[in-house]
């Protein structure tokens, strides 16, 4: 039977502790038997962990690693907090065996300070996506993504993605079988692979307040309908388009149009979760000319396609137009 430890640290808030928990727990192979054993680890063995709503003991120490198969890091509340000398020992005594370990959402900042990251691809969910890589530049972060699989170790993005990372851990030892009986009991669908897009608000890179382009920004969001051109925009600015591009740059870490392309579809993110209004009406609102145009920068962006956005986020109360002032607001 293949060993399962879901490691929690004391002191520090777990979060995603119950979706390994239960996903290896519950998955059985045809003949009915249970392939994983699960073991909730802390680095004093019977500590309660805090897991936000709830509080579980973790009746195993860091001693029960060495026996571990997989070792999971769940999420943490404070990802920055310092992780003890002794857990990144057990932690890397356990790799250096060639134990798989697996982590949840900010549980990648657990396992990148083992310094096991450096040099490959990870993920974490997208809000944290720009911390992990300041704090691990050896890491090579990619916020757009599911989870990653480098073979011994992988890493998921939000709470959801750490499920479809398990589901995938139990397709590469079982089989797609057994995965599909575990996806059904979550009732989570088997299909979505670890490429596919976290569904990601883009936010615009910020102007330093009270720098020259804040109220140039705020005049590119209002006008985003437009069909603004790079001369356009310098014009308004008082600048040639050299300047405007270098100074742009400098301040906002993108060009001029790549940051208005950011605006439309922030703003089609917007139109997309809460009307009911064609794609190709919201292209043009938006302020792009060509519908095929904007279903190729919106996937380019978000890495999925105008229907499958509204499709995952549209609730049933979704209404008519949003008023043109919100859209101008640019809220997403």
């Amino acid at each position: 039977m293949h060993t399962v430890a879901v490691l929690a640290l004391d002191g520090v808030i777990a979060f995603d502790l119950s979706t390994p928990i239960e996903v290896f727990g519950r998955t059985r192979l045809p003949d009915g038997r249970s392939p994983y054993r699960v073991r909730v680890c802390a680095p004093t063995a019977g500590a309660d962990v805090d897991a936000g709503a709830f509080v579980l003991r973790a009746p195993w120490g860091l001693d029960e690693l060495a026996d571990a198969d997989t070792i999971i890091l769940p999420g943490l509340e404070n990802p920055t907090a310092p992780v003890p000398r002794e857990v990144l020992d057990a932690v890397l005594r356990a790799a250096s065996s060639g134990t798989r370990i697996a982590s949840i959402c900010s549980g990648a900042f657990t396992l990148a300070a083992t310094g096991l990251l450096d040099g490959m691809r990870a993920t974490t969910h997208w809000v944290a996506a720009a911390l992990l890589a300041e704090r691990h530049p050896a890491v090579e972060v990619d916020p757009e993504v599911l989870y990653v699989d480098n073979g011994q170790f992988l890493t998921s993005a939000g709470a959801a993605a750490g499920l479809d990372l398990c589901l995938h851990v139990i397709r590469s030892d079982h089989g797609s079988a057994v995965a599909a009986d575990a996806a059904r009991l979550s009732v989570m669908p088997l299909e979505r692979d670890g490429g596919q897009a976290q569904f990601i608000v883009h936010q615009q890179p910020p102007a330093p307040r009270g720098s020259v382009m804040e109220p140039l920004l705020r005049w590119m969001e209002e006008n985003a309908r437009r069909e603004l051109t790079l001369d356009d925009i310098a014009g308004h600015a008082g600048m040639s388009t050299r300047t405007l591009n270098r100074r742009f740059r400098e301040q906002t870490g993108t060009t001029p149009l790549q940051w208005l392309h950011r605006a439309r579809i922030r703003q089609a993110q917007y139109l997309l979760e809460t009307t009911t209004q064609p794609v190709d009406r919201i292209a043009d609102r938006v302020g792009f000319g060509s519908p095929t145009a904007f279903r190729d920068r919106f996937r380019r962006l978000t890495g999925t396609s105008p229907h499958a956005y509204r499709r995952a986020f549209q609730g049933p109360a979704a209404a008519g137009p949003v008023p043109a002032a919100r859209v101008a607001e640019g809220s997403a």
